[in-house]
């Protein structure tokens, strides 16, 4: 299926952000951020991310039905979020297993909800005429290879799209780097980037061997590096959520963002992202999404990626906006939290640094309450304060205690 992009779109004015998924997707839906099992099962057991990111909307779902992996419905969990003020979503789909999750799919379908896929599913389980939009343009959206027919020619890093026979090629071990699937799968986070630096020896990702198809970029010198969170109400207007920072460890994987009293974001790239969610907007796109950019050391602007789906920096956003809204601009980070315990445990042990203030529960998930055989419990949270250093104290503090 092809897509016809105009990069000459008209902007409408903004309006006011949305503080739950009701806001933005509209009644009758049911969203399923769950990314679709990998038909060759080889690139990654990321069984875990997948049902984590089915429930990390839980929070701020609102009266948008969601269909989440059991592990995110806990009940202290949910209490914790109801108890911080949420909009803890009113009509939870749980699932605990492959089959659950299929049926969950259908009995949303069958009750007249349209599916809003924040990852392309199969056309066997969710067709085109149930979804929100389609699972051809989210893969096309969300596939690396995409990204210059949505961008300005002037906000482009130097990139080629190769095949695996050329890769070899195009990955020398005496220059740096950056490597990424190219699919419309879009997995999400069970495919990762790759960064090479000049002469370290080569070592190609998993995904290599199974992908036809991949993007070679420039290794860029970035000295900021910000994610742009937008959204797309069902008018079709494209609309600024809010601009954030991110952080991105040494591997280039995004480990957390920072919200209020960032960077500020050069004019022509801010009108650059609204420009480019509009283009998608025009193709049928509805919901959330996050365009990752930066700017160079020396002085380029450029756009390095597009995340069509709910995200974990629009997630604590819309949070701030529910039940803190005077924290917007102020110093906030966010943080993930992983430990082989039950999530009870971790969340009692958190209990005091919630009672403290200046922290909230956005998400978490308990593989206890799935049938997945791995234990492992995860847990989102927002840090927020008035002094960035001490915000940053604590971000760091949490990481390091579990």
């Amino acid at each position: 299926m092809r897509f016809t992009i105009s990069l000459t779109t008209v902007l409408s004015p903004s309006l006011g952000a949305p503080r739950a998924l009701t806001d933005v997707y509209g009644p009758g839906v049911a969203v399923c951020a769950r990314p679709a099992v990998e038909a060759t099962g080889a690139v990654s057991g990321a069984r875990h991310t997948r049902d984590v990111l089915s429930a990390r909307p839980i929070g701020v779902a609102g009266d948008t039905a969601v269909i989440c992996s059991a592990g995110g419905t806990d009940p202290m969990l949910l209490a914790m979020l109801r108890d911080g003020g949420l909009p803890v979503g009113a009509d939870l789909r749980a699932f605990r297993g492959e089959v659950e999750f299929a049926a969950r799919v259908r009995e949303a379908i069958g009750d007249g909800l349209r599916i809003s896929m924040e990852y392309p599913q199969p056309e066997a389980l969710c067709a085109e005429e149930h979804s929100v939009k389609s699972a051809a343009l989210v893969g096309h959206l969300n596939n690396k290879a995409s990204i210059n027919t949505f961008v300005d020619p002037r906000f482009r890093a130097r990139r080629t799209v190769v095949s695996r026979a050329e890769l070899a090629e195009a990955t020398p071990e005496q220059k740096s780097w950056v490597l990424k699937a190219a699919t419309d799968d879009a997995h999400g986070g069970s495919l990762d980037v790759c960064l090479h630096l000049a002469d370290e020896p080569v070592t190609l990702p998993a995904f290599t061997e199974v992908l036809g198809e991949f993007v070679v970029e420039e290794y860029l010198d970035i000295r900021r590096n910000w994610g742009i969170q937008l959204y797309v109400a069902a008018d079709g207007t494209a609309r600024l959520l809010a601009v954030t920072e991110q952080h991105v460890d040494a591997a280039g994987i995004y480990t957390g963002g920072r919200f209020g009293l960032v960077t500020p974001l050069p004019a022509e790239l801010r009108t650059e992202c609204v420009a480019i969610a509009q283009r998608a907007a025009d193709a049928g796109y509805r919901g959330l999404c996050s365009l990752d950019c930066a700017q160079t050391a020396d002085g380029r602007l450029i756009m390095l990626d597009l995340n069509f789906r709910i995200t974990s920096g629009s997630i604590p956003l819309l949070a701030l906006r529910s039940v803190r809204p005077d924290a917007l601009d102020r110093p906030a980070e966010s943080v993930k939290l992983t430990v082989a315990a039950p999530l009870a445990e971790l969340l009692t042990g958190l209990r005091p640094a919630l009672a403290a203030g200046g922290l909230l529960v956005l998400a978490g998930h308990d593989t206890a309450r799935t049938d997945n055989p791995l234990r492992q419990s995860t847990l989102q949270l927002l840090v927020f304060g008035d002094d960035p250093a001490e915000v940053t104290a604590r971000r760091i503090a949490l990481e390091a205690a579990y």
